[in-house]
């Protein structure tokens, strides 16, 4: 099994099996089934259902999307390396 991390903020280090926990937990609240979630964000159910899972690694385009119907943005910091 191979373990696969996405950045989320500066300095942390997200799980993508958190990150499925995390998208799960906002889309149950807001009461939006996988399938409406999936046809809302233009993403295909199953890439939804293995991002729930933690089996995928999204892109950011595809992450950005589901993140908008969701109400929840990310950012991505760069920074100079220290030489």
């Amino acid at each position: 099994m191979q373990n696969h991390y996405i950045y989320i903020k500066k300095r942390s280090i997200m799980h993508l099996e958190k990150l499925g926990n995390l998208l799960k937990r906002r889309r149950e609240v807001l009461n939006i089934t996988q399938r409406d979630l999936a046809e809302l964000s233009n993403v295909g159910l199953r890439t939804l259902k293995a991002l729930e899972n933690g089996e995928t690694n999204p892109t950011l385009n595809t992450l950005n999307k589901i993140l908008e119907v969701l109400g929840m943005e990310f950012s991505i910091a760069v920074r100079k390396p220290k030489l």
